[in-house]
């Protein structure tokens, strides 16, 4: 110590005040010349003597430095403060005083801006926490504090003093019982200056209402605390407002502060998390203020119904009595005041109306053993009471509620949100749906509706509860859960339309606890009275309100109490309705429990029905009520038998009704024997047929007469008859009752066995199938499917096996087409291949067994033949000529390789397509060899062979096909022969068609080389040969779909652009021919539009008729028209439907007679048009071929068509000419008509008279035996061979071959023909003589050309008959069992299958025009479907006959026709079942897959296509299957920019993909698939449109609901590995460009979905956790959702990890708020106030403070609670710094959260504030105190 100080500090030891107080003085007055070290210690010595005389002065005197600015008052708080920690407990109020004065003085000196940076740096908590005994004077202080400082603004001296409070009130945990005092002394000095200070008053209540949030309440302390201060709160409160109120200040202020604080108090003790401690003078405490409110006249205000709303559930949640009371007494305090306050009008009321949810939690009450409750609830009951019928007068009114400045929801805002949208929900469509439907949004498989109702959502919720509650009996809800769903249920029954909906809500929740029964029915007792008010509009719910009733039964304890409650009804002076009613009631009480049967067996006595005969409810009420002990109890029904039998002999018919379905159950349950009560009762059971009902309920009894029909045969039959009787009887009126009755009945035959009813019945299959075919109700026709289908299943039980089936002797065509080879060329005699080239090609076969040499032998015999054919078979330059020489030859090239595989067979071993290419190989040398050196005739017939050849080939033949083309492409470009390009260009077009499908270059090089010829070549035969085999090319252009590749999109625009220019180019030219206007041909044009290489030149001037060169002219139009024909296939293919029907209308029009209207006078114009007529004959019957199968083909059309035919022919025949043209439109028309006939025949659609076609045989009799050119007589002879399906000329379209005829008595009587002419027996007959004399005249030497042709014409015949191929081109429609032969199937006339199949293929059914049939075909081919076997029929034209007959009537005005089934989609499920034992069903399948024609069907039966595709795929072949999923793949593609469906037809056909790929998914072996990969491509596609999954309530969502469920369903079949990879998401970014993004959010839902139902791990899901919950949450709210609602059918520790793990992420995330909503999601799903939830983005977050604290005060969640609040903590801490920092700060500080966030970081806030104060105490109280000091607006 210095020498300066030493002196006076030495003084200060002496004993004397006086002396002492002066050194100090004069030790202080010295520091003020200047501070030193040495003046510091001075200070510190004089602060620390033990003298309390040296320690005061020094104090004052340090004060006085501090107050002059002498002394920097930081030192001087910190020496006072040192000094303080150290001193002597006497000398504590000294340095508390200086302290004191120091903190009023720097308070001052900073204008009350004294700011602290952290709560510990306070100085009064720094007093607080040095020493417990600064207590008393610091109360003192904070007073002086308050005084001194006021001036300043009180409400700053409020923000100084808050950190210290809140410090006071939060260490009041960690230290002893002397904290919670001072604390309560603190608030109560605070209060009292509030008091002295009334004018300033305000700003200190709200800072004590504040605090009142940090006072702990979890153990009884701190609720004595809390108590304690609440009370001092209101004690003071009522001192402030009396007087401030009785001087008229500030009134306004102080009611609504009054009110904030019961508001406050009130929220606090109804928290969830809150424990349920008693609140009893907490609750006298508010309601002493509220009175004193109203006691001082101040107005209710609307603010207070928070409170009400909160005293709801406190009353639900409260257990203890005095409490109870305390809480109603506080509520009919509060609505007695607001009654008083307020006039309600009946919209005031209804705004207002938080008083019906009183209504239930005080009904529980009155089960009190309290007298004071009861009586106090009764009070209530009656306020309410009155509200509530109001209430129920206005529902439209919509009710709103004010939160307050606070957007935190309480357990009562929540209730009474629910309550409103569900009372308001049929008012106005709601924008928000609830947690219920997103936790069991899959739970009902049969969702009618969308979105389901709160109540059935809630029933399953129980019994998920139970589920749970059977896995843990530890498992148990709160005790106020279910009095909370009663409150909303109990207003909801008030509710006009909604009331029977809330009292099955009662019931549900009754079953999920036990203890609510009471309740229940007191509520039952109350609404009974309530609804018997003539004020109350909702009396039609009585009687399902007393329905309640029973239900409350299973509780043992509750029966008496039941049976107590129903007995006054059964009285026997109560009304009728009333008695019945009750009656009822004990039956489903009995239900119930079983211990009421003794009272119910007492009511129902038989004697009844004579007491009561005169009252028919009664009696009603009797019988069914004896019915439903039968039906559910067949013991107890014993005990009733006679009662039972007394129902029968009662005259009332639906008493009998019921006591024969009694006997029935009884009967079921073979309780009773059926046959010795029929013999009781039988004579009971006469004249049924008066009374449907009875009618009906005869026939339930009846069926169980089937088991022991045997031992019982007379009563059996007896019985059959009966119902017999009714189910045929079709003269009953067409109402539903009767029809029920019959229905009945058919069931009940159903039952017998088919063959005891064979033997009682005679022609019982056939009165079975007669029915059928005569009935027109869908319900009944239902019951006679079932019937049939069990008859047709018998029959094929007990068929006869190992029967060798008789041989059908062939008819007489057929033997003679046997023999035409032996007689044309006859064995031993020299060979007439010369002679007769065309039979030649179809008759001569060499085999290596008939040469008897080797190989080159074999091959050389063949060749030699056909060098000698070549030479002598005349085209004459004719096209037709060659096509059929084409089709002969395609014949002779088939058996010729066949002939060189057998030899090479016999000398070597190789592959079977080795020996294919090497026959062939040896063939195409040959011709190449042969066309070098020879005529011009021969090199005709030489090009068209090399077609033939490759047409026979397999399209694999790559080398050989590529040769030929190459070969005749030379031939074709050398326009100085002729000769040479007519026919090369056929062949080359042939070619094109059966190319590879990898031969791209190939086909493009052959049609590219056709186009340059038809446009440049200067003659007409050669533009008409391009045209034909530019038709033939079109076969193969777009029937491929691939969509895998750039390179397969870019080859399928070439084929269109090729498609294009073939069109373009031959209407163009046909156009400039025809030299008149035509629109369809220049519409043609427009339709694909031209391009560069269309330049046609050299366009020839037509020759008159009469020149000798006219007939080039005409087979060169003829060919261009040909072209023009065979190419709407491919038009079709390519969408343009109307360009086919404008062709089609084209040629047709162009056959004389055909367009009579449309005809000019002008000759020139008639000359024009005839050159086209011989084209337009030949090209007709393949357009109408494809029209048909495409169906786009009339009915009408046909006698049309074959009439224009008959006439031109007639014509023709009459007028005797010898042009050319003349000869040629004749031989045309003959084929054409022929063709046309044979292909609408073959076809089986449409009928065709028999005189039209008796006529047209007529007329090509007359061309083949006249004195007409052999030509001519050829084109007649080929027209009879056309009728017979032969199809001569077209290599497009094959007729499949016919089946026998069968002989009928009825084919003489009927007008018209409906298939092919070989399978009519009649016809059989009638061409019989035709086709020998065409035979003749193929032996007559005479005429060695005509001989020709009809050799050649008969030969074609044979080859047809004897013909084994399915088509002549590739077909890979058939599975790989392709080489299957036909079952031949020996059905009995007399079986069910024969007559239904008789019925269907019935032509007379077609020519009846009548909706009435459709529904029973469709019920037929149903039943035939299930057939195991069927006869063999045409069954290709009877399904495209029943197909076209749909679409010919009117389904839609025919209300007898099912909505869920057509016709044609029968016939579409027949074809799936029968395809692989018919060869023709299978081509029909085939025909209606194809991509083009899948497209024209209607919608529904796209869907059903789709959703069988599983089922095609065990049908076709590997490389159709693949095709058809190449097609789907395209389809799904189109169907999105497709703008002829509407979304929800888009919808359902993609549900329908779904479905289809599922099955296919199901049928496949995932390991060893070959379709797997096209599967997989198929559903990645169809994922990609599918729509994102959405929460959104509104209807349209249900397609999206259907398509997501069904994607999930075929997700779950598909390979793991695969799906793990498509579903893989690596990183979620939103924004423009960001493409993916919403693929990735499907990709999420999609797995989400899979893990709810079990199907992959929530591990895979969990994976993706930091990508979903670091996005910006107005991107993903629907995923969130999807992954919330999946975790609720997770495990425990699931949620919990998730729940973790989320938290955590937001405190990293740079959008937090994202993890944050997840939180509150999560929470509000898996807490137990979830029933009561809405989900919406707006209120998930504001409820956070009801969910989480609700879910972390779970005991199965405690566990994760102080690790999820510190996640919380540090996660608020850092939004807070973001919420509160500029934004230039914001960016320094806290970059990774983006700026978006500012917006929502402020409620984000608020709510993570409310949720860590709550669970603070798993906070160190460092954080606590900083949470405290957080600013929360």
């Amino acid at each position: 110590m210095t020498s300066s100080y030493a002196a006076l500090l030495e003084k200060t030891r002496v004993h004397q005040p006086s002396i002492q107080r002066f050194a100090v003085i004069s030790v202080f007055s010295k520091l003020r010349s200047g501070e030193s070290e040495a003046g510091r210690e001075a200070i510190s010595f004089c602060l620390t003597s033990q003298s309390i005389t040296v320690v005061d002065q020094s104090v004052r005197e340090l004060c006085r430095l501090v107050s002059d600015s002498v002394l920097d008052l930081s030192r001087g708080l910190l020496e006072l403060q040192s000094a303080l920690e150290g001193c002597d407990s006497k000398l504590v109020s000294i340095f508390v005083k200086g302290l004191g004065f120091l903190i009023r003085v720097g308070y001052e000196k900073k204008i009350g801006n004294w700011k602290f940076n952290s709560t510990e740096n306070h100085p009064f908590v720094r007093i607080l926490s040095s020493r417990e005994e600064t207590h008393t004077e610091l109360l003192h202080q904070v007073s002086l504090f308050v005084m001194h400082n006021r001036r300043l603004g009180m409400v700053g001296v409020c923000e100084f003093l808050e950190s210290f409070l809140n410090f006071a009130i939060l260490r009041i945990p960690l230290v002893d019982s002397s904290s919670s005092l001072f604390a309560r002394e603190l608030v109560s000095s605070m209060a009292s200056l509030c008091c002295s200070c009334r004018d300033e008053a305000l700003p200190v209540f709200r800072l004590l209402i504040r605090c009142l949030k940090y006072i702990p309440g979890n153990f009884l302390e701190g609720n004595r605390n809390f108590s304690c201060i609440v009370k001092i709160l209101v004690d003071a409160y009522i001192v402030v407002a009396r007087d401030l109120v009785g001087t008229r200040l500030e009134v306004t202020e102080v009611h609504l502060l009054g009110v904030q604080l019961v508001d406050a108090v009130i929220f606090l003790c109804a928290s969830p998390h809150a424990q349920t401690n008693e609140h009893e003078s907490v609750i006298e405490s508010l309601k002493h203020l509220l009175a004193v409110q109203k006691d001082l006249g101040l107005p209710f205000s609307r603010d207070l119904s928070l409170v009400v709303l909160s005293l709801v559930f406190m009353l639900a949640k409260s257990s203890v009595e005095h409490e109870q009371l305390s809480i109603l007494k506080l509520l009919l305090f509060l609505l007695k005041w607001k009654n008083e306050n307020e006039n309600l009008t009946l919209r005031d009321a209804a705004c207002s109306s938080v008083e019906p949810l009183l209504l239930f939690p005080i009904i529980a009450l009155m089960s009190s053993p309290s007298k004071s409750v009861k009586g106090a609830a009764s009070k209530v009951l009656s306020i309410v009471e009155n509200v509530l019928v109001t209430v129920s007068n206005a529902p439209k009114i919509e009710v709103h509620t004010s939160n307050g400045d606070s957007p935190l929801s309480s357990v009562g805002s929540v209730i009474f949100r629910i309550m409103q949208q569900l009372w308001h929900q049929n008012d106005y469509a709601p924008s928000t749906s609830s947690f219920l439907g997103v936790a069991y949004i899959n739970g009902s498989e049969k969702q009618e509706t969308y979105p389901r109702s709160w109540n059935s959502l809630l029933r399953e919720h129980a019994e998920r509860f139970w589920d749970r509650k059977k896995l843990s009996a530890a498992f148990c809800l709160s005790q106020e859960i279910p009095i909370l769903l009663g409150s909303v249920a109990g207003v909801l029954v008030m509710h006009p339309s909604l009331g029977a909906e809330a009292i099955d809500s009662l019931t549900t929740i009754g079953g999920i606890d036990p203890k609510m029964s009471v309740p229940l029915l007191l509520a039952v007792l109350y609404y009974s009275n309530l609804l018997s008010r003539t004020d109350v509009p909702c009396q039609n719910i009585l009687s399902k309100l007393l329905g309640l009733l029973p239900s409350l039964a299973a509780q043992q304890v509750m029966v008496p109490l039941v049976v107590q409650t129903i007995t006054p009804m059964l009285h026997k002076d109560a009304k009728g309705l009333l008695y019945a009613t009750a009656i009822r009631l004990l039956c489903q009480t009995w239900v119930v429990n079983d211990r009421t049967f003794s009272s119910l067996q007492e009511v129902l006595r038989p004697k009844g029905f004579i007491d009561f005969i005169s009252e028919r409810n009664i009696c009603i009420s009797m019988a069914a009520s004896i019915h439903d002990v039968c039906k559910r109890h067949p013991d107890r029904g014993v005990d009733l038998i006679l009662s039972v039998q007394a129902c029968i002999e009662s005259q009332d018919c639906s008493v009998r009704a019921l006591g024969f379905q009694s006997l029935s159950h009884l009967c079921e349950a073979d309780v009773i024997d059926f046959y010795t009560a029929w013999g009781v009762i039988k004579k009971h059971a006469q004249n049924i047929k008066r009374d449907p009902l009875l009618a009906y309920s005869v026939c339930l009894l009846l069926k169980w007469g089937a088991m022991d029909a045997e031992a019982y045969p007379e009563d059996a039959e007896k019985v059959l008859n009966i119902l017999w009787e009714i189910g045929s009887s079709m003269q009953m009126p067409h109402d539903s009752q009767w029809t029920k009755a019959r229905v009945s009945a058919l069931l009940a035959l159903g039952q017998y066995e088919v063959s005891f009813m064979e033997k009682k019945f005679s022609d019982f299959n056939k009165n079975c199938a007669y029915l059928l075919f005569s009935e027109t109700n869908v319900k009944i026709l239902n019951a006679l499917e079932d019937l049939s289908i069990k008859i047709i299943i018998h029959e094929h039980s007990i068929r006869r096996r190992y029967v060798r089936e008789k041989k059908v002797p062939g008819s007489k065509i057929e033997k003679l087409l046997d023999v035409i080879p032996q007689v044309i060329f006859p064995a031993g005699k020299e060979m007439k291949t010369g002679e007769l080239p065309g039979a030649a090609l179809l008759c001569l076969s060499f085999s290596p067994r008939d040469v008897k040499r080797s190989f080159r032998d074999v091959h050389g015999q063949y060749e030699e033949a056909f060098r000698v054919v070549v030479k002598s078979l005349q085209l004459s330059r004719n096209i037709s000529l060659a096509l059929i020489s084409l089709q002969s030859l395609k014949a002779f090239m088939r058996r010729w390789i066949r002939a060189n595989i057998l030899s090479i067979d016999a000398t070597t071993k190789e592959l079977s397509s080795d020996k294919t290419s090497k026959a062939a190989n040896n063939i195409m040398k040959s011709l190449v060899h042969m066309a070098e050196e020879t005529l011009p005739r021969c090199a005709e017939n030489i090009a068209l062979a090399l077609g033939a050849l490759c047409a026979a080939l397999p399209a694999a033949a790559h080398n050989i096909k590529a040769t030929a083309s190459k070969f005749l492409l030379g031939w074709l470009l050398e326009h100085e022969h002729e000769h040479r390009q007519w026919t090369a260009g056929i062949s080359l077009g042939l070619i094109s068609s059966s190319l590879h499908v990898t031969d791209h270059k190939q086909k493009f090089q052959n049609i590219s080389g056709l186009l340059e010829v038809l446009c440049s070549s200067k003659s007409t035969l050669v533009k008409g040969a391009c045209g034909v085999g530019l038709g033939f090319s079109c076969q193969d252009l777009l029937t491929r779909t691939e969509t895998s590749d750039i390179d397969s999109e870019s080859y399928r625009n070439q084929e269109e652009q090729l498609l294009g220019r073939i069109v373009r180019l031959l209407s163009s030219i046909l156009h400039r021919f025809l030299h008149t206007p035509c629109d369809i041909l220049e519409s043609l044009s427009e339709l694909f539009p031209a391009g560069k290489e269309d330049n046609v030149t050299g366009l020839p001037q037509l020759l008159d008729e009469n020149s000798d060169d006219f007939d080039d002219d005409t087979w060169g139009i003829t060919g261009l028209i040909i072209g023009l024909g065979m190419s709407v296939g491919a038009i079709y293919r390519a969408g343009k439907k109307d360009a086919v029907l404008k062709i089609k209308n084209l040629i047709a029009s162009w056959i004389p007679y055909a367009d009579s209207h449309n005809q000019t006078s002008d000759s020139k114009s008639k000359v024009s048009v005839r050159i086209f007529s011989a084209g337009s004959c030949l090209a007709l019957p393949a357009v109408i071929t494809f029209c048909q199968k495409v169906e786009l083909f009339d009915a009408h059309e046909v006698d049309r068509l074959i009439n224009c035919f008959k006439d031109l022919i007639s014509e023709l025949v009459i007028v005797k000419k010898s042009g050319a043209f003349h000869k040629s439109l004749l031989m045309a028309s003959c084929i054409g008509a022929g063709d046309l006939l044979g292909s609408v025949l073959n076809e089986g659609i449409h009928p065709v008279e028999i005189e039209s076609i008796k006529r047209l045989l007529e007329l090509f009799k007359k061309c083949y035996s006249g004195l007409n050119p052999p030509v001519v007589q050829f084109g007649g002879m080929l027209g009879v061979v056309n009728v017979l399906g032969v199809g001569a000329g077209n290599l497009v379209y094959y007729h499949p071959l016919p089946r026998a005829p069968t002989a009928s008595s009825e084919e003489n009587e009927i007008s018209h023909v409906l298939g092919p002419l070989f399978s009519n027996s009649y016809f059989t007959q009638q061409l019989t003589p035709v086709v020998q004399e065409i035979f003749l005249i193929a032996q007559n030497t005479k005429d060695r050309q005509l001989q020709n042709y009809a050799a050649w014409a008969i030969s074609i015949l044979r080859n047809y008959m004897q013909s084994k191929e399915g088509s002549n081109l590739a077909n890979e429609v058939q599975s790989d069992d392709s080489h299957r032969t036909s079952v031949s199937h020996n059905v009995p006339e007399h079986a069910m299958v024969m007559k239904l199949a008789q019925g269907l293929t019935n032509p007379s059914l077609t020519l009846v025009n009548s909706s009435l049939y459709i529904g029973t075909m469709a019920s037929a081919l149903l039943c035939l479907s299930h057939a195991p076997r069927l006869p063999n029929l045409e069954w290709g034209a009877t399904i495209r006959r029943l197909m076209k007959q749909e679409t010919q009537t009117d389904v839609s005005q025919s209300g007898d026709v099912p909505k869920e089934r057509t016709l044609r989609e029968e016939c579409f499920k027949f074809s799936l079942a029968h395809a692989s034992e018919f060869d023709e069903l299978l081509a029909f399948l085939d025909e209606l897959s194809e991509l083009s024609r899948f497209k024209a069907l209607e919608q529904s039966l796209q869907s059903c296509l789709l959703c069988h595709i599983g089922d095609l795929m065990r049908i076709f072949s590997g490389s159709r299957m693949n095709k058809l999923f190449d097609d789907i793949s395209c389809f799904v593609i189109s169907l999105s920019s497709d703008q002829v469906y509407s979304c929800d037809q888009k919808s359902s056909l993609r549900v329908s993909c779904w479905k289809g790929l599922s099955q296919c998914l199901e049928e496949t072996s995932l390991e060893s698939s070959e379709y797997i990969t096209k599967i997989e491509k198929c559903i990645e596609l169809l994922f990609a449109v599918l729509p994102v999954a959405s929460q959104s309530p509104k209807a349209d969502q249900m397609g999206s609901l259907k398509e997501w469920s069904e994607a999930v369903r075929c997700l779950q079949k598909s390979h793991r590995d695969w799906l793990y990879k498509f579903l893989h998401v690596s990183s979620l970014e939103s924004g423009i460009g960001k493409t993916n993004f919403q693929g990735d959010l499907k990709k999420i839902q999609a797995k989400a979905k899979l893990a709810r139902l079990g199907a992959i791990p929530f591990s895979e899901l969990g994976k993706m956790k930091a990508i979903i919950l670091s996005c910006e949450q107005s991107d993903i709210w629907d995923v969130l959702v999807e992954i919330v609602a999946a975790l609720h059918h997770a495990e425990g520790g699931t949620k919990r990890q998730w729940l973790i793990d989320a938290v955590e992420i937001s405190c990293v995330s740079s959008h937090p708020s994202t993890a944050i909503l997840f939180v509150g999601l999560l929470s509000s799903i898996c807490c137990e106030y979830m029933p009561f939830l809405t989900l919406d983005r707006s209120t998930v977050l504001s409820d956070m403070s009801v969910t989480v604290t609700s879910l972390l005060s779970d005991p199965s969640y405690e566990v994760v609670a102080e690790s999820f609040i510190s996640f919380l903590w540090t996660s608020l801490e850092r939004i807070y710094s973001f919420a509160t920092e500029s934004d230039a700060n914001a960016k320094l500080s806290s970059q990774q959260i983006e700026g978006s966030e500012r917006d929502k970081a402020p409620m984000l806030v608020k709510v993570m504030h409310c949720i860590c104060v709550a669970f603070r105490d798993h906070l160190p109280l460092e954080k606590q105190l900083r949470l405290a000091s957080m600013a929360i607006p």
